[in-house]
């Protein structure tokens, strides 16, 4: 892996980004994972800080204003966003930093950062996203609707990016992640 590097990992909710990121980071302590900014309220057991940086709509907006924020987007009615500082900082030192982001974000990465590698997590089929969405049990039929439609219109977007990543099995699907990462590019 390039010293320096900003990695994205971008999918619809549901695919497991988040266990993917988490086994990830538990194998590879050199990763430095970027805490998001948010404006929704934390679910049980999330930690201010760790899981993500939970402000109010107006702070985020000062963030906004102020360009405190290497991307964000609005999603099911919350905003994210990544604080730029301690992503240049890491970077700068030569630290590979990754980003779990929603596709907007990964956009704006691509135009901020195009030496990001940009690595989009494909379900293995809408049927099984679905059952996977649902089997949280914490979004009511209309998010699951909501949340099932911009799934559809972020896997159109897949092309977009660098590698494209099936989650049908997580060992299987983290060690395409790992050889994405960790694999010297052939010249």
């Amino acid at each position: 892996m390039q010293p320096g590097r900003l990695i994205v990992l971008t999918g619809p909710s549901g695919v497991g980004k988040g266990t993917l990121l988490r086994s990830l980071l538990q194998r590879h302590r050199e990763l430095y994972y970027s805490v998001s900014v948010t404006t929704r309220a934390p679910r049980e057991g999330e930690i201010d800080g760790k899981h993500y940086y939970f402000v109010s709509r107006t702070q985020f907006a000062e963030m906004v204003k102020n360009g405190e924020l290497l991307e964000w987007a609005e999603f099911a009615g919350n905003c994210y966003g990544t604080p730029r500082k301690p992503v240049e900082a890491q970077i700068a030192t030569g630290k590979s930093v990754i980003l779990e982001i929603e596709l907007e974000g990964a956009r704006q990465i691509r135009q901020s950062f195009p030496s990001a590698l940009r690595i989009f997590i494909l379900p293995p089929s809408e049927a099984e996203l679905e059952r996977r969405i649902r089997s949280r049990g914490q979004d009511s039929e209309e998010a699951i609707a909501r949340r099932l439609r911009r799934a559809k219109e972020e896997i159109d977007a897949a092309n977009e990016f660098d590698i494209q990543i099936v989650n049908d099995d997580l060992e299987t699907a983290l060690a395409r992640i790992e050889t994405a990462l960790f694999t010297p590019a052939s010249s």
